[in-house]
Order: structure tokens, then sequence, then C-alpha cells
């Protein structure tokens, strides 16, 4: 699916973004429904270490923000989203220009949506993978998100105790298994 002007324009605007633009990345492709996004960091003077490959630390930034921001996108200003945790696994160095590709399909939309109707919160974990211009894995990330909704769940009735809905991981939850997004689809 073709980038829309909205979201050509959005992309410039978040490479120039202090925070995200020191990390060396860009992103070069968003969906105009923000089903995936792509992004590419070059092997540079900023994002080169002490021995000549991509600094970890850049490998980070250029994926940090970007699933939080399209969970945000699709589920609206009715939920909160935030990052809670994350892992990275470095496998190679990076000697060449990287990229990852996210995306976020319609089951997980809707597995999120539902495990809300029950519980408080999830936490949902996604992956992503670098790769280099061979086609190897450089590094993978594992990002912990954490979604609930703006308003909460009602109270409980009279009697029954406990808070309203509870904690919910999304790896317990029957039918809501978290989410891993591959690059390399």
């Amino acid at each position: 699916m073709p980038e829309s002007v909205v979201t050509r324009l959005q992309r410039l605007a978040f490479n120039l973004i202090p925070a995200y633009f020191g990390t060396g990345a860009r992103i070069v492709y968003i969906a105009r429904d923000w089903r995936e996004v792509r992004v590419e960091l070059p092997l540079s003077l900023r994002t080169r270490n002490y021995v000549g490959t991509i600094f970890g630390g850049s490998m980070y930034g250029a994926v940090d923000p970007v699933y939080m921001i399209m969970l945000m996108k699709h589920l609206g200003r009715g939920y909160v989203v935030w990052d809670k945790a994350a892992a990275i696994r470095f496998r190679r160095p990076g000697r060449s220009t990287l990229t990852a590709r996210f995306t976020i399909d319609d089951a997980e939309l809707h597995a999120i949506r539902e495990a809300l109707r029950h519980a408080r919160s999830v936490e949902r974990v996604y992956a992503v993978e670098l790769i280099d211009s061979d086609g190897n894995v450089c590094a993978t990330v594992e990002k912990t998100l954490y979604v609930r909704r703006a308003t909460p769940l009602a109270a409980p009735p009279p009697g029954r105790g406990g808070r309203a809905g509870g904690e919910l991981n999304a790896s317990s939850a029957s039918g809501a298994a978290g989410a891993s997004s591959s690059p390399t689809r």
C-alpha cells in the first residue's frame, strides 16, 4: 500500500524530531493506514562505534518508538499505550545499512480490544529484526507495550470485592497471545 500525502508528511516530520534524528535512523515508509512502517539505519559517521560498526544504541533507538506510535494511531484516544520494557539481542555487527519492518494486523488489534473488555490492562510483546543488506539479522529487539482503556472499566458490583478488571498478560490470555512481527515476511 502506498504512502498518502498525510503519512509522507508525518514521516518527514518524525525524522526531524531531535530525539529520533539523533539515532541516525530514518523512517522511510509509513503505509497510509499505519499498518506497516519501515526504518533504515545507515552505517555513517553518526552511527559508527569505536570498532567501526553500527552503535547498539542507534540500533535500539531506531526501532524504539515505532510499535507504540502504530498502536496509538490504530487504537485512538480511547486507549493509553506506553512502552513498558525492551530487550535487544545483538546477533552480528552491523556493517552496512540496516532495515526494519513493522506490521500490525486486524487480528492483533481485535485481540487487544477483546482482552481489554475483560481486563484493566494488557501487555503485548512485539519483535522486530534489524537486517543488513545481505539479509543477515544483526539484532532482534523485543518491545513490551502496556495498553489500557483511557477510562477504566466500571467498578465491580457490591459484594464481589476485588478491583475492576485486573492485570492481564497477553501471553496468558486465551486467544490473545503476544504478537510478533517479522520484517522478513
